[in-house]
């Protein structure tokens, strides 16, 4: 089970007080593990302007209902082709989304530090696809009780992200029968590749209500016993 670290010494208000339709609701603090867990569980998260961290919470929230995964024809095929693993290269999975020669590259030492400790803790988890034997793509993110934040995916073969996309909703579904309300699957913004996948668009003040039931839920099997 996930180590509760210290608690951070920041207050972050709650994002339903804020008016107008920026993302952003904050700047400063630091990314220890407390500070961060204590973000998430207000439906923030942070990324680097230079050298502060902003912190967001956004009007528009992207989430994909579980049940609502597009798994295409093609993509049905791909996934024989991948293996799934969680947390077997956190580390990696991680240097992968960090490649600043991607477009819109965001993660720094400081942002890969911060996750690397709280998997360390239990609290972030990398799902990945393997290909005879080689990581080939994935993703990592924060599993709070029944949330789960998306942070980044990378890929280095066809559909290798996607494969890990679909096989982190199969460990958030594991049990759903023995869970109440469906966990929450939050991935930031909506993109037009995450839409294709069934990604949709709630309110701020929507999201934070979903999250409040979220976080009561137990985490899934997969992750509770990494």
């Amino acid at each position: 089970m996930p180590v509760e670290p210290s608690p951070t010494f920041w207050d972050f208000d709650d994002p339903r007080l804020r008016s107008g339709d920026d993302d952003v609701v904050g700047a400063g603090a630091d990314l220890e593990p407390g500070t961060l867990l204590a973000a998430y569980r207000h439906g923030q998260f942070p990324m680097p302007d230079e050298d502060r961290l902003l912190w967001f919470s956004p009007v528009r929230r992207g989430v994909l209902p579980l049940g609502r995964l597009r798994v295409s024809r093609s993509l049905r095929r791909s996934l024989r082709d991948y293996e799934i693993r969680v947390d077997t290269a956190f580390a990696e999975v991680v240097d992968a989304c960090a490649d600043p020669s991607r477009t819109g590259a965001w993660i720094d030492d400081r942002v890969a530090e911060a996750y690397t400790a709280l998997h360390e803790l239990g609290w972030a988890h990398s799902v990945e696809a393997w290909w005879e034997g080689r990581l080939v793509g994935g993703l990592y993110g924060v599993a709070i009780g029944g949330l789960f934040a998306g942070e980044s995916m990378f890929h280095h073969r066809t559909d290798a992200s996607k494969a890990a996309l679909v096989g982190l909703v199969e460990i958030l579904r594991a049990d759903e029968d023995e869970v109440p309300t469906p966990r929450l699957l939050d991935v930031q913004w909506q993109t037009r590749h995450l839409a294709s996948l069934g990604v949709t668009e709630i309110e701020r003040n929507a999201y934070l209500d979903r999250l409040e039931e979220a976080l009561l839920l137990p985490p899934p099997p997969a992750f509770a016993d990494a």
